[in-house]
């Protein structure tokens, strides 16, 4: 891939030895260009973690390549990588500010440890608290403020050196949701007006849905599937890629609401894909019509994804059933359906 800033080939990590060793990290290979949104998403244990801190240094990986803005970090000693970390900026899940120090020495913490001056260091905080909502508070101490604020606080001490890649482990799972989606928002901001690349690592399908173009999905230590979010959400080829989109969807019925339905409704209970296509929506939307069956929607969900529309719709169908037959010849023409006679029986 042109003009990636991290590279991962082949990239092993091993806690302990012998029979208690912990393969953490087992054969990952990934590339990510540079200004990208890129996620890291997996169970617990999955080894994403981990991942992350591979990037920086933090852990050193026990065979494979990591390349990241051109230096080999698997190679390098930790005085070598004292020199990199400048350019790697990280958030994390439980904020880990200084509890002693106000927000603004907080954010002025990684400057004085990279030796600026007075005047630079109050000049960037002051920049960087006005970029995250928060200037009125350089003088607060972090009991004083919110979790949101907090992260904000941690967002705005990670950019203070100017990195070129900004890493964030789980930066959202101790918010609520209106407060996520705000971190989200500011984090979009950090990529489209400071160019960094994003490395975000979650367990929540819906913050890679809101806020990542690719994603890479783990499952004990390996990466299941890499693509576009919504590639992964229109098609995924892996039962873990298909359990995490339903997390962040649920616009199939479950077999109970099948259930629930089919007493419901007479007919044939059918599930379509809705596709990114009006050419195709179209022929879709006329097929029932043209076989003389009636389609009456009972279940189903749409989001947006990438600017683009995804989910699906749950129809209860009458009508003869050479009629159905025939409708249904024509989806599986266009994107496929899904017809719930086994989950019934």
């Amino acid at each position: 891939m042109a003009d990636s800033i991290i590279t991962f080939d082949g990239v092993h990590k091993t806690f302990g030895e012998g029979p208690e060793a912990v393969h953490a990290v087992s054969d990952v290979s990934f590339e990510i260009p540079a200004g990208e949104i890129f996620g890291v998403i997996g169970f617990s244990g999955a080894g994403k973690s981990t991942v992350v801190r591979l990037i920086n240094g933090l852990e050193r990986s026990t065979a494979g390549r990591i390349i990241v803005d051109g230096f080999e970090i698997s190679s390098m000693s930790e005085s070598q990588l004292r020199k990199v970390r400048p350019d790697i900026g990280m958030i994390f899940q439980q904020f880990n500010l200084f509890s002693s120090k106000t927000i603004a020495e907080n954010v002025a913490y990684p400057l004085r440890l990279a030796k600026w001056d007075g005047v630079r260091r109050r000049a960037r905080v002051a920049e960087l608290l006005e970029f995250v909502g928060l200037r009125d508070k350089a003088k607060a101490y972090p009991a004083q403020l919110s979790g949101g604020q907090k992260q904000r606080v941690g967002i705005a001490r990670a950019l203070a050196t100017g990195p070129k890649i900004l890493l964030a482990d789980e930066s959202t799972s101790a918010l609520d949701p209106q407060t996520t989606y705000e971190v989200l928002e500011l984090l979009r901001r950090v990529n489209e007006e400071l160019g960094l690349t994003i490395v975000l690592i979650t367990h929540e399908m819906d913050v890679v849905r809101h806020l990542c173009q690719r994603v890479a999905i783990m499952e004990a230590g390996r990466v299941a599937e890499v693509g576009s979010v919504y590639d992964i959400f229109a098609a995924p080829k892996q039962e873990v890629t298909r359990r995490f989109v339903q997390t962040a969807l649920r616009d199939r019925p479950t077999p109970d609401a099948l259930t629930r339905l089919a007493h419901a409704h007479p007919g044939r209970l059918v599930t379509v894909p809705v596709v990114d296509d009006p050419e195709v929506a179209g022929v879709r939307n006329s097929a029932f019509a043209r076989h003389g069956v009636q389609a009456q929607v009972v279940y189903g969900g749409i989001i947006e994804i990438s600017e683009r529309p995804y989910g699906s719709l749950t129809y209860a169908l009458t009508g003869t059933d050479a009629a159905i037959d025939a409708a249904l010849a024509e989806l599986a023409n266009t994107g496929g359906y899904e017809e719930h006679r086994r989950e019934l029986r």
